[in-house]
């Protein structure tokens, strides 16, 4: 038996209930028994104490109970210090290793993020961060050996980690605004919030109402793991199109909207417009360059060319870099330590890490500083220069076959080296991932990017034109280079 299915990089995920043809449980109490004894085992030897300290917590879904009592059992057998923190957020998780209590060694939080009601997950951190991919691995190998460390005497306590953090939140916001009324900043705001009924209804009842906000017209603030309004997840045109509508309907100064645990948002301007993809990185970085002129921004591979001239006019520097939440962060990280400054890592997921604030990907903490400043300006005139592509699309190609990996990179490299004879097409001179391409005028006026999914069986393939009809000239194109690769679905390119 073996946990490494389990690993989603730095992120354990499985499915953890029935209810979806075709997919079996694998993300069963005894795997996160299991892999919570290795946590603690692993905590352990990184801290040479006996008894670590670790804090649990889970989002809305409906296993999540169940999956804390298996994790909170595995750690409890081998003398940890629990502090049970029952319905939580992720960044809270982690933040309970930085507040000075319950100041754990370690945080457990059972999350899978956006994905259906029947998947279920495991997040991890310590002082230093979340877990990277590797640790997950050193995890997964003391699983699977059960080469666990012992130690008896074990206790829990409950602990409510959401009041400290969001009495953290409000200070924030109280410090941002600066109002004549200190404790009440958001008084004459109205701001709707959307919690896709995960674990982000907090943030409209415990942060923003006791700030004078008023929160009307607020909606999917009850947790439900059947998730049965809309998917909880800022990238989702349904859910983004439902906050939208909403903040119109309210005639809200403000919307703003959270994934499950919490770690992404996104906003809608005063007039009911989305501020999500490139317009949140824009909103973030703005936010980011004050009292740090020319930082670096880093983002993931896909931003727009019109968000890159965006950055640089606002006299910040643009580092595009591959997807993944991790893998901006981390690049953030080196590129601060060999004396760049780097204020802020995003994906236009939503996953922003702001590196005053431990570079953790935190939704609410995002959401705090865009309130802020809706405070002062309004958000359409805060990026009234940013321009959008004209027509945007992405298409994500099955690889059929066990060795896929190899196969889509072997397709990326032959595109690579054939696109040198392409008169009318030029490879990007930066390039993180894949191949980012852009064509000339009369050849569809924009790029396109291919590349391998972190995890999956499929080639994303990212299309922008700032010409009508454009997209479907470089998709067309793209669709004939591929006529012979027998292994790749091309029918989402028909």
């Amino acid at each position: 038996m073996t946990y490494k299915k389990l690993q989603n990089g730095s992120d354990i995920r499985g499915v953890a209930l029935e209810g979806i043809d075709g997919e079996d449980i694998n993300l069963t109490e005894q795997a996160v028994y299991d892999l919570s004894r290795a946590f603690g085992t692993w905590l352990r030897k990184k801290t040479n104490k006996e008894h670590v300290k670790v804090a649990l917590g889970r989002d809305s879904r409906l296993s999540g109970k169940k999956l804390l009592h298996a994790c909170a059992d595995g750690l409890l057998f081998d003398g940890a210090y629990i502090y049970e923190c029952g319905l939580a957020t992720t960044p809270a998780m982690f933040m309970a290793c930085m507040f000075p209590q319950p100041d754990c060694d370690g945080a457990i939080m059972i999350t899978a993020s956006h994905l259906p009601f029947n998947r279920n997950g495991m997040k991890f951190f310590t002082k230093d961060g979340g877990l990277e991919s590797f640790q997950i691995k050193e995890l997964i190998e003391l699983a699977d050996t059960q080469n666990f460390t012992h130690v008896p005497e074990g206790k829990m306590m409950k602990f409510d980690i959401m009041k400290p953090y969001s009495i953290h939140l409000q200070d924030l916001i109280r410090e941002r605004v600066n109002a004549s009324d200190y404790d009440h900043p958001l008084k004459g705001m109205h701001i709707v919030v959307d919690a896709g009924n995960g674990a982000g209804g907090y943030f409209a009842t415990d942060v923003l109402g006791p700030l004078g906000a008023d929160i009307s017209g607020s909606q999917f603030l009850e947790p439900d793991g059947m998730f049965p309004n809309h998917v909880p997840n800022p990238e989702n045109k349904e859910a983004m199109a439902s906050i939208c509508e909403a903040v119109r309907k309210n005639k809200a100064d403000l919307g703003l909207i959270f994934d499950t645990d919490v770690d992404r948002s996104s906003a809608v301007d005063e007039n009911g417009n989305p501020v999500s993809r490139n317009a949140i990185i824009a909103l973030a970085a703005l936010i980011a360059k004050k009292g740090h002129p020319n930082t670096t921004i880093v983002t993931d591979s896909v931003t727009s060319d019109e968000l890159h001239t965006f950055l640089e006019s606002h006299e910040m520097r643009h580092h595009r870099f591959k997807r993944g939440y991790k893998n901006v962060i981390n690049e953030a990280k080196r590129l601060n330590s060999e004396g760049i400054d780097c204020q802020l890592a995003i994906e236009t997921s939503g996953h922003a890490a702001f590196k005053n604030n431990f570079f953790l990907d935190d939704g609410a903490y995002l959401a705090a500083l865009i309130t802020a400043e809706a405070v002062h300006e309004k958000l359409s005139q805060k990026l009234k220069d940013l321009r959008h592509p004209l027509e945007e699309r992405e298409y994500r190609l099955h690889i059929d076959g066990d060795d896929f990996v190899s196969y889509g990179n072997g397709v990326i490299e032959r595109l690579s080296r054939d696109i040198e004879n392409v008169p009318f097409a030029t490879a990007a001179d930066s390039n993180f991932e894949g191949i980012r391409i852009n064509f000339d005028k009369e050849h569809g006026n924009g790029w396109l990017l291919v590349r391998m999914s972190l995890h999956d069986p499929i080639l994303p393939c990212n299309i922008e034109s700032n010409t009508p009809g454009g997209a479907d000239q470089i998709k067309n194109w793209l669709k004939e280079y591929l006529k012979s690769e027998k292994r790749i679905d091309k029918s989402p390119l028909d």
